[in-house]
């Protein structure tokens, strides 16, 4: 006989670490919430022994005896649910907490992780609504737990009084889980779905934002409010579905849970007129009817909680069970060394080869906006190595055989895109706060009457994505940062396009002197640049096409000076 070795799905393993890490947390629960539940049972019990032998006593001390035991089961349920709620409202939130930094912590790796077709609004989505919902089971188990503590005990004391009344309450609830636990299957495959459209629409409206500007300035804001809209609509559409399917759910409970204590009043009063329970008993085994929808109605609906946190962690799964697009080698470049491409083919680059030697500052002028966009993608291991034919050379080492860190440590590739954080333009300049050369990156980027501006300086306050800063300062403010950074390679994709001619001309000069001697490649089409630049290298339909100093070119070759002239 064959043993199944299957490995199972990574949502439930996501939901079985999270219990194990909080097993003690979930134990303290589920004892003070059925430590709840049973004293909240207790209080229709205690009052059908009240009836049943206070009121036969007429004794004023059978009374007293009676509500010191109420107030005594009212303090219990009272402190119980409490402390027991916040227990496991801690660990729901502490463990929510964990997994939220995992998965921002797999988006954040320098190995990207392959994910599929999800964005970056998916994974957002994912890291916030998703690993919330997952937690929930934290608090599912123990109220579960507690709910079923609640109904054994009220099965029991109405057995005592007669057992049909007993049968009764298991048989109905049995019943009730058994129709509910089919409908909570298709609330979970509904979440699932709509988790996946609200994320879809999210990382839609992350794109239109980011690119809000562009879209303005060549009128197509409205066709990309238009796509929204439809990603939006359906998102609402299987929102109204979930809605609808939960709005049966909880109807269906209400009705059957209302059905069985109507069942066992009715029972109750029939056996008491027949005189086989007392009035005690009668009351007893009203009052647990009514007590009883309650914990039936939280019985109930854990199955529904239980899928919709199987849902979600079955989507966290996708983030954190994705393997690295690439696995990276574990050497270090040579310090200060020289920058190679060869025969790189990627795109539209078609088996690109040049060389940049360590302390030289090298210009490319790419006749096609996308060549230059694959070759910043290519150096910045947007791209992975596997993925590429040719190979790239850093400090004499291939970047395949180089731990990202290591690459990141020795060659910064700033994009013309880079973002702005929240924060203040000295967090922005320098995020580790380390780096000794703030000043001059300041004022290379002539990012000078930016700081001066503003009273507070360099601690200026910065709104996300740098709202309150024009298209030139954001570009400037990137610029900075990039130079701030100091390192042996420095790689940058058009970093002037938003500033004026006579800034750019001073910031191409800033630039030359502040990296003298440090290996510095440029890919723009700014003639300031490529001035500056010690030689020029003209990047036409993915090759190398010719070689000189800027001035050169433009002397000698008429095609060069119609790209860059201005």
């Amino acid at each position: 006989m064959k043993t199944d070795t299957q490995r199972p799905r990574p949502g439930a393993a996501i939901l079985r670490t999270a219990l194990r890490r909080n097993i003690g947390a979930m134990i303290a629960g589920t004892v003070l919430m059925g430590l709840y539940q049973a004293a909240e049972t207790a209080f229709p019990i205690a009052l059908g022994l009240i009836v049943e032998h206070t009121m036969q006593d007429r004794s004023l001390g059978s009374l007293g005896v009676s509500i010191g035991a109420l107030a005594v089961i009212i303090t219990t349920v009272s402190l119980s649910w409490r402390f027991g709620m916040r227990v496991l409202q801690k660990a729901n939130t502490t463990e929510a907490h964990r997994w939220r930094v995992q998965v921002a912590g797999c988006g954040l790796q320098p190995v990207a992780r392959d994910v599929g077709a999800l964005k970056s609004g998916e994974i957002l989505t994912i890291a916030t609504e998703d690993a919330d919902q997952t937690a929930d089971i934290i608090e599912v188990v123990p109220l579960l737990v507690s709910s079923l503590v609640a109904v054994v005990v009220a099965a029991v004391a109405l057995s005592l009084a007669d057992m049909r009344l007993g049968l009764l309450v298991v048989v109905g609830t049995v019943g009730i889980l058994s129709i509910l636990a089919v409908m909570s299957k298709r609330i979970g495959a509904s979440t699932q779905e709509q988790q996946a459209r609200v994320a879809r629409a999210g990382a839609k409206v992350a794109d239109l934002i980011i690119g809000l500007r562009p879209l303005h300035g060549f009128g197509g804001n409205h066709a990309a409010f238009g796509s929204y809209r439809r990603v939006s609509t359906d998102a609402k559409r299987q929102a109204i579905t979930v809605a609808r399917v939960n709005g049966a759910y909880a109807g269906t409970a209400l009705a059957l849970n209302a059905v069985l204590a109507a069942t066992v009043s009715l029972t109750a009063g029939w056996l008491a007129f027949e005189g086989r329970i007392s009035i005690g008993e009668l009351v007893m085994a009203v009052g647990l009817a009514q007590f009883i929808m309650e914990p039936l109605k939280m019985f109930s609906e854990m199955p529904k909680y239980v899928m919709i946190a199987r849902a979600s962690a079955e989507r966290m799964a996708l983030v954190l069970s994705a393997p690295p697009v690439t696995t990276p080698g574990p050497e270090r470049p040579a310090p200060g060394g020289d920058l190679q491409v060869d025969g790189v083919r990627h795109g539209t680059l078609r088996g690109l080869k040049f060389t940049v030697p360590a302390g030289e500052f090298v210009a490319i002028a790419p006749y096609q906006p996308r060549a230059a966009a694959d070759l910043a993608s290519v150096l910045a291991l947007n791209v992975a190595p596997p993925a590429y034919e040719g190979v790239v050379r850093l400090g004499g080492r291939e970047l395949a055989d180089l731990s990202v860190e290591a690459v990141r440590e020795h060659m910064l590739v700033n994009p013309y895109d880079a973002e702005i954080f929240g924060g203040t333009l000295r967090t922005n300049i320098d995020p580790s706060g380390r780096s000794g050369s703030v000043p001059e990156a300041v004022e290379a980027s002539m990012l000078t009457d930016v700081v001066a501006l503003h009273r507070d300086g360099l601690d200026y306050a910065v709104r996300d994505r740098g709202a309150n800063l024009s298209g030139g300062q954001r570009q400037r403010l990137s610029l900075a940062r990039a130079l701030a950074a100091d390192t042996d390679v420095l790689v940058l994709h058009n970093p002037t396009t938003a500033v004026d001619a006579v800034t750019e001309q001073l910031i191409a000069r800033n630039i030359a002197k502040l990296r003298r001697g440090r290996t510095t490649l440029v890919i723009t089409s700014s003639p300031a640049l490529l001035d500056a630049a010690d030689r020029v290298l003209v990047l036409d339909e993915g090759v190398i096409t010719a070689e000189d100093s800027h001035r050169n070119l433009l002397a000698g070759d008429e095609a060069y000076c119609l790209a860059v002239a201005r």
